[in-house]
């Protein structure tokens, strides 16, 4: 897909099993984890009062939360199934930050969401909420933490060790197309309604509720399609710089707004959600336009050398 040609990392390990025994051991133990976080919350909302927000949460947040404490514990260990011995074979190494990247990254991915925000309220789509005007500067400092550390999590789990093993074991648009599938259904999963007892075993049998989007075609589409292609233009991003920082600066400009946007906004009455999205943001067909455009910004960056691995 570019004029260079460049060398993927060699085979090493057994990175499609690592994955498999690691996805199963995410969502079983993830969803096992999500009633003891749950109790957790409850026990410790009663003895501490100012601790009752924590509490409120739905029962899908904890298993969400039981997901991603999972992977980032079994980790290292997949990676070093898959073959990977040194943190910067994933892309991100601690003692070389490159914050000119991260920046170029951030103010792509900021832009590109500024712009479907903009238009949306321009074209009537989406209305200003000033119903919170005077929390704003404190939900806008944590949406920015919020993006930095989503940003670095998620790139190092899904383009790092995700896509970074697969391509390994498999042609790489493959592997890219594989890890923006994961990353898609990962973060697709609906928020069950509440249980009416929550029990050891509650987690796995709300998980299958939490895949309930998927029949529904106007859910599916083009939210789902969004984040696929969300997930392609940061491995793109990844294979092609040969670090993660790009991709960690692209997608934190997207949580920023990911998280501003439904707090800033309301719908429209009477707007076509198909059109401009929702809450999300990104589950319209204006922002799956936005998002081809960043893939191209990728792509140009690609082949003028603008963007490209040293070395």
């Amino acid at each position: 897909m570019t004029t260079r040609l460049r060398q993927d990392p060699a085979p090493e390990g057994r990175p499609l099993p690592a994955l498999l025994l690691f996805l199963a051991a995410v969502f079983g133990l993830g969803a096992l984890l999500a009633p003891w976080l749950y109790l957790g919350a409850q026990a410790l909302a009663a003895a501490y009062p100012g601790a009752r927000d924590l509490a409120r949460f739905p029962f899908g947040t904890y298993v969400n939360r039981g997901l991603l404490i999972v992977a980032l514990a079994a980790l290292p260990l997949y990676l070093r199934g898959a073959g990977v011995r040194r943190w910067s074979d994933v892309g991100l190494d601690p003692r070389r930050v490159l914050w000119r990247r991260w920046a170029a990254g951030f103010a792509l991915g900021f832009v590109s969401l500024a712009v479907v925000c903009a238009v949306s309220l321009a074209a009537g789509g989406r209305v200003f909420d000033f119903a919170h005007v005077g929390k704003l500067p404190g939900r806008l400092l944590g949406a920015l933490g919020t993006a930095v550390l989503v940003g670095v999590i998620e790139e190092l789990l899904f383009r790092g060790a995700i896509f970074g093993t697969l391509r390994r074991a498999i042609a790489w648009p493959a592997a890219l197309l594989a890890s923006s599938a994961i990353y898609a259904i990962v973060h697709f999963l609906a928020k069950p309604a509440p249980p009416a007892r929550v029990e050891w075993s509650t987690g796995l049998t709300e998980l299958p509720g939490m895949l309930r989007g998927f029949v529904d075609v106007h859910t599916v589409i083009p939210a789902l399609l969004s984040l696929t292609l969300a997930g392609t233009v940061l491995g793109l991003a990844y294979r092609e710089t040969g670090d993660l920082w790009t991709s960690i600066g692209i997608h934190g400009g997207w949580i920023f707004w990911l998280k501003s946007y439904g707090y800033l906004t309301r719908p429209a009455p009477g707007a076509n959600e198909w059109l401009w999205g929702t809450n999300k943001l990104i589950d319209g067909w204006f922002a799956f336009g936005m998002l081809v455009v960043v893939l191209a910004v990728v792509l140009i960056g690609s082949r003028s050398g603008r963007i490209q691995a040293p070395g």
